[in-house]
């Protein structure tokens, strides 16, 4: 499998006052239970490779119910949306952390090649969604037959 790398320049010390800094960009942040207000949202992590016959996406969506979940698809993109419920708190304790996310969530993934919206299958096992994306075949030729008028 391949990985795109992304390096920000050598000139940024990472483990300096920056290095947080732009690591803490790319992190979701934990709301404290405490301070959340309305609706809170959070962001699914997620995985996509493919082969030369399908696209296959991963969400990482632990303690999602089924029912919670919902999936969009079209030929050029997919969007996964639901919500995870908060578990209730414990009489007499105090949070030190608290860093799982709960709320609703949506990400819409936008996919590197047609799919075939007829040929779609799903599965949800241990906190991992997983969808496999049949692509469109490319330069499928038809027979046309010819007749007299």
């Amino acid at each position: 499998m391949d990985y795109i790398k992304i390096r920000f320049g050598s000139s940024l010390p990472i483990g300096g006052p920056y290095g947080k800094s732009i690591g803490g960009v790319f992190r979701p942040r934990p709301a404290n239970p405490m301070f959340s207000s309305g609706e809170h949202s959070w962001t699914p992590q997620m995985d996509i490779f493919e082969t030369p016959e399908e696209i296959i996406i991963q969400a990482e969506i632990a303690g999602v119910d089924q029912e919670d979940l919902e999936v969009e698809i079209n030929s050029k993109a997919v969007r996964i949306f639901g919500r995870r419920t908060e578990s209730s708190l414990v009489a007499n304790s105090t949070y030190r952390l608290a860093e799982i996310q709960y709320g609703k969530f949506e990400r819409t993934l936008f996919l590197p090649a047609q799919i075939d919206t007829e040929v779609v299958s799903s599965s949800y096992s241990n906190g991992f969604l997983q969808l496999r994306l049949a692509k469109k075949q490319k330069n499928v030729t038809h027979s046309v037959p010819i007749t007299d008028e």
